[in-house]
Order: C-alpha cells, then sequence, then structure tokens
C-alpha cells in the first residue's frame, strides 16, 4: 500500500454532464492544461462514442497532455470500447474506462439482465479494452446498492480479465461514511488478488456526503479518488477535488496520505470552472468559496488580528488566493498588465493578450480602481466569447418608468452584422427579444438569469448568468460588463452559441451517471 492518493478528475465527463454545464473544445483544452497545471493524475477527457464532437474532444486532449493519464469512458460494449481506444491511443498515458451496473435493480430494469449476463459482460468488456490499452480502469455502477457476494464476483472477473483499476461508486449518492468505508474493506480482503489493483471512489453528493464518503473510503484503502472541480457534476454534484486535496493535506495528522495536487493552482482551477459554465461557487463554499477566508464577527476578526491561526486552518495563499490591490488604472502598462495576468495565473497568446489590454483599457477608464476580480471577470469573458459565431457589438436601451422599454441591438453573425430594434416589458426583455429575432430559436426557454456584482461599489462590473433550455438540452452563459445590459447580451449570446453546439451533441440517453 503507498500513502499517496491519484486524484482522477472527471470534470470534463461528469462534470460536463451538469445540465448548462456543455463546454466546446478549446474551452475543454484550456481545463485540461490548468487540469495538468493543478497535478492530477488522470484526466477522464469525455465519453468518445457518445458524439464526434466528444471523440475529437478526448483526442485533443489526448494529443495535449503531457503528464496525466487520459481516460475515455465506454459502456460494457465492443462499439464503445474501440471508439474509446482510438480517442487515447496518442496519449502518453493512455486508459479505458469501462463500466457495467452490478446492482439489482440497475440489472433488472435498466439492462434487462442476468447477473451472470452481467458477469460474461465484463468478462468480454475488460479482456477486450486490456487487449487495446495496458491500463484499464472497470466500474461497478451503483456499486453501493450491489448485492456484496455479487460485487465481490464481479470484481474478481474484472481483476483477471486485466482490469488494474477498480472503481466502486456510489452512483447515486446514497452511501454513508460508515457504509462506504466498510464496503471498501470488505471488497479488499476477500476478492482474490486484490492486493494487485488500486481501489477507487466516486462519490455523488444526493445526501452531502460526498467528500466524506470519499474520505472514508482512503481510510479503509481507496488509493484513487474521482472527482471534479467545484464539485460540479450530475444532480447535486461530485466530491470536490479542492476539498479532498486540502482536507488531506490540512488533517494530515488523522490521514497520513498525500496527492500530487499543487495546492496554489486550486484558486484558479476553481474559478476557470466557474468562468467557462457559468456556474457561480456559493460564497460559503469550502476552500474557494468567496466567504471562505472572509471575518466578520468582532470576535473572530480580534483574533485573526492576534494570529490568523486563530480562526484559519490553511491560509489564503495555500490555495493560491491573492489579495485585491488597487494598483491597475488607466496609466498601467503592458508590461504591468501582463506581470499582473501571470500572478493570477493567466497565459495568453499574443493576439489574446492584445485584446485583454484593450478591454482592460476601456475598463480602466469608466472605473476608479480595477481590482484582480474584474480583470478575473475580464480575461474570462473574453476567453468565452473569443470563438463564438454570434458575437455582440453593441446595445442601445431605451428605458424608465413610462414603458415600453426598446432595445437597439447589432450583431455579428458568421461574420454579418445585424441591427435591429425590438421592445418589452423591461429593458432585459427587450434586449432578449432583439436577439430572438436576429436569431430565431422558438423552442428555447430561458429558466434563469442571475446578476451579480464582481467588485463593491457604483461602478463595479455586473457578471451576468442565464440558463437556457431546448427540448431537454440545457446551457449556461455567461457576461461581464459595466453596463449591466451588455453583460446581459453577452451572457444570452454566450449561452446561445453553446445551445448552437449542444445541438450537434448525442440523445440525452448517451449520458452516462458515474
Amino acid at each position: 500500500m503507498t500513502d499517496t492518493v491519484l486524484i482522477f478528475d472527471t470534470t470534463l465527463r461528469d462534470g460536463e454532464q451538469s445540465p448548462g454545464c456543455s463546454m466546446n473544445l478549446e474551452e475543454k483544452l484550456k481545463v485540461a492544461d490548468q487540469l495538468e497545471n493543478l497535478g492530477v493524475d488522470i484526466i477522464e477527457a469525455g465519453f468518445a462514442i457518445a458524439s464526434e464532437g466528444d471523440f475529437e474532444a478526448v483526442s485533443e486532449v489526448a494529443r495535449q497532455c503531457k503528464k496525466a493519464t487520459v481516460a475515455s469512458l465506454a459502456r460494457a460494449a465492443s462499439a464503445d470500447i474501440e471508439r474509446a481506444a482510438a480517442a487515447v491511443k496518442h496519449a502518453v498515458r493512455p486508459r479505458i474506462h469501462t463500466f457495467i451496473a452490478t446492482s439489482p435493480l440497475h440489472m433488472r430494469v435498466k439492462l434487462n439482465k442476468t447477473p451472470e449476463e452481467v458477469l460474461e459482460a465484463i468478462n468480454a468488456s475488460v479482456s477486450l479494452a486490456r487487449n487495446l490499452v495496458p491500463d484499464v480502469e472497470w466500474s461497478a455502477e451503483d456499486a453501493t446498492r450491489s448485492d456484496p457476494d455479487f460485487l465481490a464476483r464481479a470484481i474478481e472477473v474484472a481483476i483477471k480479465a486485466g482490469a488494474r483499476t477498480i472503481n466502486l461508486p456510489d452512483t447515486v449518492g446514497y452511501a454513508t461514511p460508515e457504509t462506504y468505508g466498510r464496503m471498501f474493506r470488505e471488497m479488499r480482503e476477500r476478492v482474490p488478488n486484490s492486493d494487485l489493483v488500486v481501489f477507487s471512489t466516486h462519490c455523488h453528493n444526493d445526501l452531502g456526503l460526498a467528500v466524506a464518503n470519499t474520505l472514508a473510503a482512503v481510510t479503509a484503502g481507496a488509493r484513487q479518488v474521482e472527482s471534479t472541480i467545484n464539485g460540479i457534476g450530475e444532480r447535486a454534484g461530485n466530491a470536490a477535488v479542492e476539498e479532498i486535496a486540502m482536507a488531506l493535506k490540512v488533517r494530515h495528522d488523522v490521514m497520513p496520505y498525500r496527492t500530487n495536487v499543487v495546492s496554489t493552482e486550486i484558486t484558479r482551477a476553481s474559478r476557470m470552472i466557474s468562468g467557462i459554465t457559468g456556474f457561480q461557487v456559493q460564497p460559503n463554499k469550502a476552500i474557494v468559496g468567496a466567504n471562505a477566508f472572509a471575518h466578520e464577527s468582532g470576535i473572530h476578526q480580534d483574533g485573526m488580528i492576534k494570529d490568523a491561526s486563530t480562526y484559519e486552518i490553511m491560509t489564503p495563499e495555500s490555495v493560491g488566493l491573492t489579495a485585491s490591490n488597487l494598483v491597475m488604472g488607466k496609466h498601467s502598462g503592458r508590461a504591468a498588465f501582463r506581470q499582473k495576468l501571470e500572478e493570477l495565473g493567466y497565459k495568453l497568446g499574443d493576439n489574446e493578450f492584445q485584446d485583454a489590454f484593450h478591454r482592460f483599457k476601456a475598463l480602466a477608464d469608466a472605473k476608479k480602481h480595477v481590482y484582480d476580480e474584474d480583470i478575473i471577470a475580464l480575461v474570462d469573458d473574453e476567453v468565452l466569447r473569443g470563438h463564438d459565431g454570434i458575437q455582440v457589438k453593441e446595445v442601445e436601451i431605451y428605458c424608465g418608468s413610462n414603458g415600453p422599454q426598446r432595445a437597439i441591438l447589432t450583431l455579428d453573425v458568421d461574420g454579418e452584422e445585424k441591427t435591429v430594434t425590438s421592445r418589452g416589458n423591461g429593458p432585459v426583455d427587450a434586449l432578449f427579444n432583439a436577439i430572438r429575432v436576429i436569431v430565431p430559436h422558438d423552442t428555447s426557454v430561458l429558466e434563469r438569469y442571475e446578476v451579480h456584482a464582481v467588485t463593491g461599489g457604483t461602478d463595479a462590473q455586473a457578471e451576468v448568468s442565464v440558463l437556457l433550455s431546448e427540448d431537454g438540452r440545457t446551457v449556461r452563459g455567461r457576461g461581464a460588463h459595466v453596463d449591466t445590459m451588455v453583460a446581459s447580451a453577452r451572457a444570452y449570446v454566450n449561452a446561445l452559441n453553446k445551445l448552437m453546439v449542444k445541438r450537434g451533441k448525442s440523445a440525452p440517453d448517451a449520458r452516462i451517471a458515474g
């Protein structure tokens, strides 16, 4: 047994299955690059057979990654496994992650297979995968509701067929720390040759126990944990990478295990995922929430002044936080701006840098002070919109107490500028009506519209998030600007671009629960 716990990040696969979380290829490559900077050991890049887009994404992530193992998910079917192998073939360390359900409920209702048929499928699928790549992971979907005797037989078959990693997921977030840890101890004790494989966790957060369950399994012998940045994922999400890594780092006294996570890259990874997906991190979220290192109580503030360790068990710097400094403004030059970007963890190409610098100058003219958070919002917004086929060019709003309100909007649609004037019940309604006139999408529904200020002050940038749905698909868009209406237009158009991409993806039944 080693004391190193491998981090298997499934942000690009299970995380992307969150409603509205679709990422395009460029975004996935940026995330994969940051995951390598973070030090994760395995990146599950997607489900290769789901669509041509997913296959391309897995393939390009496999080509790009220099250190991490790159995995593709595959059902227990030869077509899935062969497609996964083709997608990861250029990886430095390719892996096929194949799975099948083992609980009585899933076998009977979803698979319509007998237990013996499932065992045969395990043997056939793992054997095929092992002939195609040297590293195969097998998962028992819904392991926590499986019969222990059958689960042990299934694991034994997978090991004999060539699996090197055995994943026992809590697919529906049903387990408790005691029962989850006990399952790992029992399987490791009773399954022949269990010492030849790495046992892995995959916990969903339906009862808010995903991280607790993961750590219980680590204590019981699991040495790989499957998790996502910010805990995004199906339903209530997955165990969060940052929480697991920092729990093992801070409480090494009771959990004497280590990870390869570079903790100072945590905040950067969190902000990147939040920016790309439009999923805002709740303020009281552990490790990366806005209030994680904030203190308002007088008693707490007094203790912090005397010694920060009185109320902080880790330092903000340990997770990559930097203080907001009022040093950037309209007189700042390119060199200072580039240095600030590097401090915030951004590496931009020349064209991206020039675009970001011009937008920074415009922002500095509009705001008295430019905070780190402003620059983060500015750059992330540029990254989000950089290659969209539809772009916001100009927004003009007429509003007041005497409606109806009116919006004049110009969009660039695949290189052609189009301008319309539209009315509505309020400025946002008028603006979104204008977008619908230029780019008709009558079957989609605006499910949510949220606005928050990036920083304090009346001149703060607005960051807007919208949720669009269409035929069972959901997408989130995000936009930032000192003008709330411009930010709103950018957010809606960003979501609309994602919806266009998602229309090309496979049917919802290709989505896989962990």
